[in-house]
């Protein structure tokens, strides 16, 4: 995961990259009942797995995505990733159903998701969103409050910007 661009310096973004390790933690799980060949426990792990998703994701896509979109420049990168979404949905919707020869392909998906993200789209968006855009996710929402999850107590206006526009 990125460490070196000061991305997690903005709020939204380390509440995303908390996000993403929580996630990345509850896939052990759903691993080891794979591997003893455990649907009941697959579908178990994967619904825990769907719950911590899907306010992650709307937080994305509602928040950082859709300010991200306006620019032609990422909205191809953001619809795939929106796209990789929907079939990590799928993919855990088929192991709640029973079937785990989705477990392995969902975390190989979902590990590259979360590199793309945290290695591409984070960085980008702390070198091309401007002050203005920051304050705008931040007042829309985008930093929600996290149940448990301590919070960096940053103003996103403080930290340094490389704007490439």
């Amino acid at each position: 995961m990125c460490s070196y661009c000061g991305c997690r310096n903005i709020p939204l973004i380390a509440q995303l990259t908390r996000q993403h390790e929580n996630i990345t933690n509850h896939t052990t799980a759903l691993r080891a009942a794979e591997r003893s060949d455990d649907p009941v426990t697959a579908a178990a792990a994967a619904s825990v797995l769907s719950e911590l998703l899907h306010p992650h994701t709307e937080l994305e896509e509602q928040g950082l995505f859709a300010e991200m979109r306006a620019d032609d420049m990422f909205s191809e990168h953001i619809e795939s990733l929106c796209a990789e979404h929907e079939a990590i949905d799928a993919g855990l919707a088929a192991v709640e159903a029973g079937d785990l020869s989705r477990v392995g392909p969902l975390l190989t998906l979902l590990a590259n998701h979360i590199d793309r993200e945290e290695n591409g789209l984070f960085p980008a968006a702390l070198a091309y969103l401007d002050d203005e855009q920051w304050n705008h996710l931040h007042e829309v929402g985008g930093v929600a409050r996290e149940v448990g999850v301590g919070h960096d107590h940053l103003d996103a206006g403080s930290a340094e910007h490389h704007h490439a526009r």
